[in-house]
């Protein structure tokens, strides 16, 4: 899993990126659908935001909420 995220995220993938982007993300518009779900759309849109610049500042306040949410999470849990 690791090698292929690295491989999606080196520029020359490029014209994968975007495509599995959109599908991801019209993936998450049918969250209704068993296997597709909203976890679908923040994927593709972090993987849109490699190249469109106006999702770039979006996201990354997204991903480091998300680290942060997560991160509250571990230490409400270690009190317990």
């Amino acid at each position: 899993m690791a090698a292929a995220l690295r491989w999606l995220r080196h520029p020359r993938s490029r014209l994968v990126r975007i495509p599995a982007g959109i599908a991801l993300i019209a993936g998450g518009v049918f969250s209704f659908l068993p296997l597709l779900g909203l976890w679908m759309l923040p994927l593709g849109l972090l993987l849109l935001a490699a190249d469109v610049p106006f999702l770039q500042r979006p996201m990354a306040r997204f991903a480091l909420g998300c680290v942060r949410a997560l991160n509250r999470f571990r230490a409400w849990r270690k009190r317990d």
